[in-house]
């Protein structure tokens, strides 16, 4: 798209047999990582039937996560591009370059109902790279220029660039906006969520939304068992928020489904091997941490919530992201023998 001449030749990795792969590039600003860039056939993405999501459609600009998070449920969808859900979903970075024009012609469609559409279910549309593709301000206009209403959930301050179209979107269509931090304890971020900008800058963003005049809510998922599930974690999580401007949290515990699974107890294993035998006992049920866990953090998270004055908003954006498609989470020291 922009960076000509940087083209993955023979000596530097074969291309993809990619559907609609226009080329395959590396950057020295993104070491390590590859970008395919390609010509899709959709934008809107409808969601599937019986899911529990408020919404019916998402709109990914781009497949895998620069963020590294390795927890991501959405790690197993990489499979589907013939990539594995591990270093490449990191490193393996699908650019879907005409997503304005191909969501401008879905938009135009007579068929079209103007139903919400949410972005930021599978990747961040506000990771690094789209500081390069700029691909999100099309986006949010082809979006309110329709007059579908829309959500953003992202874990990237990049978003505070689009502040002004998204206020001026507001005018027009209901616009919702979440920023995802569950730590602030940085070095556990980093360790958790390598390629993302720390506590502080999310914050920030979470002010500069609140300033521009839009609410933010806060997705704080996912709490990890006996690493961030703490009453003292809890209160600084809520503490910060608040003071941030945040108008809800929804907190969640961590949800491992297979692919992110896989790759999260690799990290346990190394980062903290005397954990591994109580996170096999919680999630020995399957992707949910057990119903008791999530009982036991539903409580502390509710007492975190009103010491520090949020009250539950129905927000029909995000309110239902909690249980099953994204479970809450585990205990710290002073957890039940239970767990």
């Amino acid at each position: 798209m922009r960076w000509q001449g940087q083209k993955v030749d023979d000596d530097g990795g074969a291309l993809l047999p990619m559907k609609g792969l226009l080329r395959t590039v590396r950057t020295p600003e993104f070491e390590g990582v590859t970008f395919h860039e390609i010509a899709s056939r959709s934008a809107l993405n409808r969601v599937p039937a019986g899911s529990n999501m408020p919404f019916g459609w998402t709109i990914n600009p781009t497949r895998g996560c620069l963020h590294r998070c390795v927890y991501c449920f959405a790690r197993k969808t990489h499979e589907y591009l013939d990539f594995d859900s591990g270093e490449d979903f990191d490193t393996q970075i699908v650019v879907k370059t005409n997503v304005v024009e191909v969501l401008r012609a879905e938009l135009a469609r007579p068929s079209w109902g103007r139903d919400h559409v949410a972005l930021g279910t599978n990747s961040d549309p506000y990771m690094r790279a789209e500081g390069r593709y700029r691909l999100m301000p099309g986006i949010i206009r082809a979006l309110a220029e329709s007059g579908t209403p829309f959500s953003i959930l992202t874990k990237g301050p990049l978003l505070k660039r689009d502040l002004p179209l998204l206020t001026e979107a507001a005018q027009h269509v209901p616009v919702s906006v979440a920023v995802s931090l569950a730590m602030v304890d940085p070095q556990l971020q980093q360790r958790v969520e390598p390629g993302t900008p720390d506590p502080r800058a999310r914050l920030n963003l979470i002010r500069s939304v609140v300033d521009a005049g839009l609410e933010c809510t806060v997705l704080a998922m996912p709490i990890l068992p006996w690493l961030s599930d703490t009453e003292e974690h809890l209160d600084a999580l809520h503490r910060a928020l608040a003071e941030a401007g945040a108008v809800d949290v929804t907190t969640g515990a961590l949800h491992l489904r297979p692919g992110a699974r896989e790759w999260y107890m690799q990290w346990l294993a190394r980062e903290y091997p005397e954990l591994v035998a109580r996170y096999r006992r919680i999630y020995r049920g399957g992707s949910y941490a057990s119903s008791e866990y999530r009982k036991w953090l539903g409580v502390r998270a509710k007492e975190a919530r009103r010491r520090h004055g949020f009250e539950r908003r129905q927000d029909p954006m995000w309110r239902e992201r909690t249980v099953p498609d994204l479970p809450a989470a585990d205990p710290g020291p002073h957890q039940p023998a239970l767990f």
